[in-house]
């Protein structure tokens, strides 16, 4: 939830920063079908039946990520997309190494004031982690809504996204051609 509002900040910033909005719709985004796919994988995994049995959850999980990395393949040409897809790539080794959960500090938790629950939590707890450093380990501030756990794939993702975002709202339109 909180990288949606902070897409959301991004966007309202364009136009308070000259940027104009309109320019967003000339990107040629490739695998869209695919990305809605991926990210409706990963709301039934995550809050709609987080009660799955664990092995189709994980499945699940990961497999949002190779269809996430697909989209970013077909759309690497576009500004800011190597950052995107550090930053996804980043989390998705990590969720993979440790059995589909993105580890989660205890002290994290406890800041963000999120509690665990029963059946498949896409970020927590995990014994015994591989690359913990790059778990949710830190907590976006108190005086922010929303507060949260953030990776270093998230922060890396969101500069992408920021890239993408005002570079693309910043070019001027073609010209058009003499005749």
């Amino acid at each position: 939830m909180f990288l949606g509002l902070c897409a959301l900040a991004i966007l309202v910033a364009v136009p308070l920063t000259g940027g104009s909005l309109a320019r967003l719709t000339s990107l040629r985004v490739r695998g869209v079908s695919v990305l809605v796919a991926a990210l409706a994988l990963q709301v039934v995994v995550i809050t709609v039946w987080p009660s799955m049995p664990r092995p189709v959850a994980v499945g699940g999980h990961i497999a949002s990520y190779a269809m996430l990395g697909l989209v970013l393949w077909l759309n690497r040409q576009l500004p800011g997309m190597v950052l995107v897809a550090l930053g996804a790539g980043l989390n998705a080794v990590t969720i993979t190494v440790n059995g589909g959960t993105l580890p989660a500090t205890r002290s994290a938790l406890r800041a963000a004031g999120i509690h665990l629950r029963a059946g498949f939590d896409n970020s927590g707890i995990v014994l015994h982690p591989h690359l913990a450093w790059l778990g949710d380990v830190m907590v976006t501030p108190s005086w922010l809504p929303m507060r949260n756990m953030l990776s270093i794939g998230d922060l890396v993702l969101l500069v992408g996204a920021c890239v993408l975002v005002f570079v693309t709202t910043r070019r001027a339109s073609p010209e058009p051609a003499a005749g």
